[in-house]
């Protein structure tokens, strides 16, 4: 082994480990986060749909 190699490899196994985390976590967790916002605004809107024309004030 070189110098350095015992630092450098742990180094890297925590480094890609971390950006594997990192991704699944964005494409799971944030995606599930997102789908919550955006079925809550939905809600919202499909609850307006139905009332009616909203009334202007000029």
């Amino acid at each position: 082994m070189k110098t350095g190699a015992e630092v450098q490899r742990p180094l890297a196994t925590v480094v890609i480990r971390d950006l594997v985390t990192a991704t699944a976590l964005t494409l799971f967790v944030l995606t599930a986060i997102a789908r919550l916002g955006l079925t809550d605004s939905r809600k919202a809107e499909s609850s307006l749909d139905g009332a009616g024309p909203i009334p202007r004030e000029l």
